[in-house]
């Protein structure tokens, strides 16, 4: 893990610099994911140019994810902000539309990257994302919120590779060896809702990436429920990896275009519907 460890710290210092900007802030949740990101960066970056927002929703969150996130910014020496989510959730209930349990989950982490683009805007930092490669695969996360990021740092390791990278990064046993989990929801655990442990889900991952297909991957002794259904939630949710379609149109060229004369007086159209007085 050392060369790993090294060509990503390499690699964040490079994409900062291309930037031209200094200051970066994270979403630190008590998790893994973030912690290894969050030491990643102060490794990379300074302690002093590394900002983390700790946002936990009251009532939710784990008091012990809190705890641990306070704790590792604070044994660090950076700074960090805590800031509870609860205040902006409210207004989201007097919604004309309503809401569901999907909508409510995703909020939750939509809210949380409106506050990291905010910082990053008011001190002109870039947001660094915590999401890893097991998950950015599956889909597994909220588009437009934790999956939104102007750095993806841990993005080319899968879940168990995350693991051995802490192990070797001296990371606390207690982050470690916690189950991993969006906190979206109440006893919400990311195998519960892949139906696996990352440790078989990243054997598929990694046989998947290799373009193998789903006889093939199942062929090699793994389940072949949990290749399927993996498989199928790689395809459903490519499009939270992709900007979205612009629909195409043909263009006219320059030259067959007849030149108009430019005016910047109101246009005045005969006979258009008049729908506002």
């Amino acid at each position: 893990m050392k060369k790993t460890y090294q060509d990503l710290i390499k690699a964040l210092k490079k994409e900062v610099k291309k930037t031209g900007r200094e200051q970066v802030v994270i979403g630190l949740s008590g998790g893994l994911d973030s912690a290894v990101t969050f030491k990643l960066a102060i490794d990379a970056l300074g302690a002093e140019n590394v900002t983390a927002l700790i946002m936990p929703e009251i009532g939710l969150t784990k008091q012990e994810n809190i705890e641990h996130a306070k704790i590792l910014a604070e044994h660090l020496e950076a700074k960090y902000y805590y800031q509870p989510i609860n205040s902006f959730l409210v207004s989201f209930n007097f919604v004309p539309w309503g809401q569901n349990s999907t909508s409510q989950m995703n909020l939750r982490s939509r809210i949380r990257m409106l506050l990291l683009y905010h910082f990053a805007n008011k001190n002109n930092a870039l947001v660094l994302g915590t999401s890893n490669k097991s998950e950015l695969m599956l889909g597994y996360g909220t588009k437009y919120g934790d999956l939104a990021a102007d750095i993806e740092v841990i993005g080319s390791l899968y879940k168990t590779e995350v693991v051995d990278l802490a192990i070797y990064m001296d990371m606390p046993e207690e982050l470690i060896n916690k189950a991993p989990s969006a906190e979206l929801a109440p006893d919400q655990t990311d195998e519960d809702e892949l139906g696996a442990s990352y440790a078989k889900l990243d054997q598929i991952l990694k046989l998947y990436e290799e373009e193998r297909d789903e006889e093939d991957i199942i062929s090699r002794g793994l389940d072949p429920t949990l290749t399927r259904k993996t498989v199928r939630r790689i395809k459903a949710n490519e499009h939270k990896l992709k900007l979205p379609p612009i629909l195409g149109i043909k263009a006219q060229k320059t030259a067959e275009i007849a030149p108009q004369e430019i005016t910047e007086e109101p246009i005045v159209l005969e006979g258009q519907q008049q729908l506002f007085d």
